[in-house]
């Protein structure tokens, strides 16, 4: 494992202007050598061999003078009267808290919930959405904490995952329908959606001949023959 030095010259300083109030700010993230994956489960959560060396703690930027808060898959896009909204919701009650330093568990866990909470008055893409609650999930995973709360963040990402596809607002993003399908396959399988997640792999492995994502649709193969295997078991 890379020491971790105390000066924390893990972490660089990434300036973000606010889409609110237009300060702008410092946020912390972690430089790419530092971060060592020590495994990866199907739904593509990765674990790091240091809890501390987490880019899911920094994933969510948040401006210190207002509270505005969101990650990078996020629009900069605001419907009409949502600036107001979350003006009147969150900054009229924000009572400057720097999210800005090394941030510990909680830290991390509130940030993702003000970014959601965010999204919320934005009227955020449902892919953003998803992302936010799949990485939270993620985070209680990696942390093993809370299997509950991580069970009910990966409920509402995969909803938010099935909307995104059926309006097709992924399409401008780093997702390929290959991979949506696949992962809505992957977190229905997970939540004992047997039906769903056997109808999302069947789509993915339809498109074998047309994707060049040949990992993604072999890893839906993999979960189809496991889930059959259990069941034989079962």
């Amino acid at each position: 494992m890379i020491p971790i030095s105390k000066e924390l010259d893990y972490l660089y300083d990434r300036k973000v202007e606010c889409s609110i109030c237009t300060n702008t700010y410092v946020t912390k993230k972690i430089r790419s050598r530092y971060i060592r994956v020590d495994r990866n489960d199907t739904d593509f959560c990765s674990f790091y061999t240091s809890t501390q060396l987490n880019p899911l703690l920094y994933y969510v930027s948040v401006c210190p003078s207002c509270g505005f808060s969101s990650s990078e898959e996020c629009t900069t896009y605001f419907p009409p009267k949502s600036k107001e909204l979350i003006q009147q919701k969150i900054c009229n009650n924000w009572h400057g808290l720097d999210y800005g330093q090394e941030r510990s568990l909680d830290l991390a866990i509130n940030s993702y919930k003000l970014a959601i909470y965010c999204s919320m008055l934005k009227k955020e893409r449902h892919i953003s959405f998803a992302g936010l609650y799949l990485r939270l999930a993620w985070l209680y995973r990696t942390e093993k904490i809370n299997p509950q709360e991580e069970h009910r963040f990966l409920r509402l990402a995969l909803d938010e995952y099935v909307l995104s596809y059926s309006v097709d607002d992924y399409t401008d993003t780093a997702f390929s329908e290959t991979k949506l399908l696949y992962l809505i396959g992957d977190l229905s399988r997970r939540l004992g959606l047997e039906g769903q997640a056997i109808r999302y792999f069947s789509r993915v492995i339809e498109k074998q001949k047309e994707t060049t994502e040949k990992e993604i649709v072999q890893m839906a193969k993999d979960r189809w023959s496991e889930m059959r295997e259990e069941k034989k078991l079962g």
